[in-house]
């Protein structure tokens, strides 16, 4: 272990600020980690001093002499490259450190020690500081972590066996050696996941499920922000202790009022924050001051002003974060859970959702209050509601975790206008929608110049737009904001349904949390009008639905109900002159049609008495068969979504059958996904990661030379041709005998960074596929095989590969391991910026693949890893 150099010659490097990243402990409480600073140097002598005699003893492997405390400083000044320290803070103080120093004579394995404060080494800190530090080492080429531990040091030894890390230990002794593996494995990341989803839950409870509330900045005038809070937590019926907070009032909407947090009869779980933007840090340090556990900043005046208004919300973040609590907003609308354990109306909308099973996260203020309104109309009840706001620390990915185990929610919507973490967005959605359907809105742009805006299908309600010729395909403009193809992949890939407009999520909505998705994409239309009924097929086509003849068995039940001159084909015309009872019968005999998956029910009111007594008749087949869905649609008809209501059965109705339709084909779209065996990523043979990451070591920033990008492809598993120089003979890729170049189309595989989501792969056929028809497929990686799979065959020129159209087609599993490959490379080696293998020889089945030209860019520096 190398001695730090005295910082009077040290000259300071360059602070890495991605690794500064927000943290849970096990127990929920919240920390914020990241790297050791200069101005630390007086911090940290202070933790040291409060060190017992025994934490130092497991620290230095014994009896130790305290250190003298200009030795002390020494250890807040590191190069961040060959010595790297992080610190877990509370509040001003350090909870915990790691500190790793490379080996020089083995680069690629550095000495690790861990220290944890006393009172905080039951908490987590350590299992947290080995996950942060082992992504940091992997990102500076640091392979093993070694450290040495007291045998009695049961904590420690612990952490590094419970981790999931690859970890090899020395014989048994007074001292344990043990040499920790840093690349990603599939256990150390379920653990990680698991323990985080465990520590995210409990931080959130004194947000959504507090015992007492604080409204701080509460005001005795009605129709003001901070009355109205105190006045719908009342109203609400919270079963907890309400305290408005306002140093010249005695009471606030009937409720006692308090001159500050401090004088508070018991510490609030959580406070609501309603004052002036330059009070704010102030009143946040008081609330950790008196205990509270999270807050909710209502007050605007932070990041919509500019860089000032965000660099001081980010502040208020750490400090949060540090001192132990969640942080909502600031500039949202507050939170609100209808569950029996909760009843929270912690917001000022003067429109409260009413109980449901719906739960929803926004990023927009404003537009909370326009869904709270338009929900109550349309009789969408809900769980739970959170406007997040900036969402500089509770996002939208903290609330999956909480409502993937509510009991109360079933759906859960999401307004997203940006990605804090779209990685780890994928992560939990993929883990939450095969239970719960998750929809999003994301309007979504024109692509920019150098984008291409393709759509990706096979991913439940996806479409996608078309591409201007000439657009530079897997290209991202780094300007333009993530790219709209991006988005869909990312949506695509995580099994959430893509909306792109509120109406358009609150109609899957109505569907999904009130009818079961459908078995299949195969549809009934019933009616008692023509016209109705042709817009609804043409509707259906549109949304990926198909609405087939009717099997014989059910023409003959018609006929036998309907008469000898009711219209049996599909769709099903009752005439104008349709009753109730021919409603129920119609119903009835399509929903029992094996080939039926769901059923759309139109009526005219004008063209027929009694639609309370229709209404019935749907409700009551609906209720006869509860495994297909059915939707209706009353065109003209005012009220009729009460009429459609019957304790808990509800059939959703829709103002015009086009959104009847496109609501059924988000849900079968959906179905479809949960249906599919869930992909995984596969351990590829002939893959040398230390290889490549060697010939990286020697290249500079932009493109690689030809014979490199050759070398490094190979280092994969993927053999090239010819680099575009003539130089090397080249041969396919070693998954078939190779019988040759050119039998099928030519095609291309390319890596764009974009700015948001990371390296997203494009593939499609060369020419006029992707110019003019803007025939691309992307996805983000990592990519499982299900996405590969997805990938190659989601194309419109998907006959041409598979061999439905002109020929044998081609080697679909050659293709597919390649693009597994790529997806491998770009993880291990996040130098890449850019790379396009074109074109790609497709070659018969058995025969391979053979990519004929590569080109490779390396980013300008390096992209830092950090805990996700």
């Amino acid at each position: 272990m190398t001695t730090p150099p005295d910082p009077e010659y040290l000259e300071q490097p360059a602070y890495p600020d991605d690794l500064e990243q927000p943290g849970l402990v096990r127990t929920g409480r919240s920390t914020f980690v990241r790297p050791i600073r200069p101005e630390d140097a007086d911090r940290l002598v202070a933790f040291v001093g409060g060190l017992s005699r025994a934490t130092l003893a497991y620290r230095s492997l014994g009896p130790v002499i305290r250190a003298r405390d200009d030795v002390i400083r020494r250890g807040a000044y590191v190069d961040y490259l060959n010595e790297l320290a992080l610190v877990a803070l509370a509040g001003d103080e350090i909870a915990g450190l790691v500190r790793y120093v490379r080996d020089t004579e083995n680069p690629d394995h550095a000495e690790v020690t861990f220290t944890i404060r006393d009172d905080d080494q039951s908490e987590g800190f350590g299992r947290l500081l080995l996950e942060h530090i082992a992504a940091a080492a992997r990102a500076r080429g640091i392979r093993v972590l070694k450290a040495d531990v007291l045998a009695d040091n049961t904590r420690m030894i612990n952490v590094f066996l419970g981790s999931g890390y690859r970890v090899e230990s020395g014989p048994p002794g007074q001292i344990v050696h043990f040499d920790i593996a840093v690349d990603p494995q599939a256990q150390a990341v379920a653990r990680a996941e698991r323990r985080e989803h465990t520590a995210v839950r409990r931080s959130l409870r004194p947000l959504l499920e507090p015992r007492s509330v604080a409204v701080i900045g509460a005001n005795r005038r009605p129709l003001t922000i901070g009355h109205e809070i105190v006045a719908n937590l009342l109203r609400g019926g919270f079963r907890g202790s309400v305290f408005p907070v306002n140093p010249r009032a005695e009471q606030v909407a009937g409720a006692r009022a308090y001159p500050s947090v401090r004088e508070l009869p018991e510490p609030p779980d959580l406070a609501l924050i309603a004052v002036r933007a330059e009070a704010v840090p102030e009143v946040v340090r008081e609330c950790a001051e008196a205990g509270v556990k999270a807050v909710v900043v209502v007050s605007t005046g932070f990041g919509e002003t500019g860089a000032a208004g965000r660099s001081a919300e980010l502040e208020l973040s750490r400090f949060a974060r540090a001192s132990g609590m969640r942080l909502v907003g600031p500039n949202c609308m507050g939170v609100v859970n209808t569950t029996p354990a909760a009843r929270l109306a912690a917001t000022f909308s003067p429109a409260l959702p009413t109980p449901g099973r719906v739960a929803m996260s926004s990023q927009s203020g404003p537009l909370g209050l326009a869904v709270l309104d338009f929900a109550r109309r349309l009789r969408l009840g809900f769980s739970g509601f959170v406007s997040v706001g900036h969402a500089v620390d509770v996002s939208t990915n903290d609330l999956l975790q909480w409502w993937e185990e509510d009991p109360e929610t079933s759906v859960i919507l999401l307004h997203v206008e940006t990605f804090g973490n779209p990685r780890r967005f994928a992560r939990i959605a993929r883990r939450v929608a095969p239970r719960k359907p998750i929809i999003a809105v994301h309007p979504g742009h024109a692509p920019a110049t150098g984008q291409v805006d393709s759509g990706v299908r096979g991913g439940p309600g996806v479409r996608g737009g078309p591409a201007r010729r000439g657009d530079s395909v897997g290209r991202v403009d780094p300007a333009a904001g993530p790219s709209d193809s991006a988005v869909s992949s990312l949506f695509a890939q995580s099994g959430v349904i893509r909306t792109r407009s509120l109406q358009e999520l609150f109609d899957a909505a109505l569907l999904l949390a009130h009818q079961p998705p459908p078995p299949g994409n195969s549809v009934a239309v019933i009616t008692n009008a023509g016209g109705p009924a042709a817009l609804t097929v043409g509707a259906c086509a549109a949304s990926g639905l198909r609405v087939p003849p009717l099997g014989e068995r059910t023409r003959e039940t018609l006929r036998a109900a309907l008469g000898p001159g009711a219209e049996v084909a599909n769709p099903v015309d009752l005439t104008p002159m349709a009753t109730a009872a021919h409603y129920r019968r119609a119903l009835d005999a399509v929903l029992a049609d094996n080939g039926i998956d769901a059923a759309i029910v139109l009526f005219m009111p004008p063209l027929a008495d009694k639609p309370d007594e229709v209404a019935a008749a749907i409700l009551d087949a609906a209720e006869a068969a509860p495994s297909k869905p059915v939707v209706a649609s009353f065109l003209g008809g005012a009220g009729v979504a009460d009429l459609l209501h019957r304790g808990e059965l509800v059939v959703p109705t829709y103002a015009f059958p086009e959104s009847a339709a496109a609501s059924l084909g988000h849900a079968a779209a959906y179905q479809a996904w949960r249906s599919t065996p869930a992909g995984v990523i596969p351990d590829l043979p002939r893959i040398d990661a230390g290889r490549a990451k060697s010939l990286l070591a020697g290249c500079a920033p932009g493109p690689v030379p030809p014979r490199i990008a050759t070398e490094l492809l190979d280092s994969y598993g993927i053999a090239v041709r010819d680099t575009g120089t003539g130089s090397g003979p080249g041969s396919e890729l070693g998954t078939g005998p190779g019988t040759g170049l050119g039998s099928g189309p030519d095609a291309f595989l390319s890596v764009g960074a974009d700015p948001v989501f990371g390296p997203v792969v494009a593939f499609g056929l060369t020419g006029d596929y992707a110019d003019l028809m803007a025939d691309v497929a992307h996805r983000v990686t990592p990519l499982s095989d299900r996405d590969a799979r997805e990938m190659v065959r989601s194309l419109r020129a998907a006959p041409l590969l598979d061999g439905r159209v002109g020929g044998p087609g081609v080697d679909l599993a050659a293709l597919e391991e390649t693009v597994l490959r790529i997806s491998a490379m770009v993880e291990d080696l996040p130098e890449i910026e850019a790379m396009e293998l074109r074109p790609i020889r497709l070659l018969p089945p058995g025969d391979g693949v053979a990519v004929t030209r590569a080109t490779i860019r390396l980013a300008d520096e390096t992209r830092k890893g950090g805990p996700s």
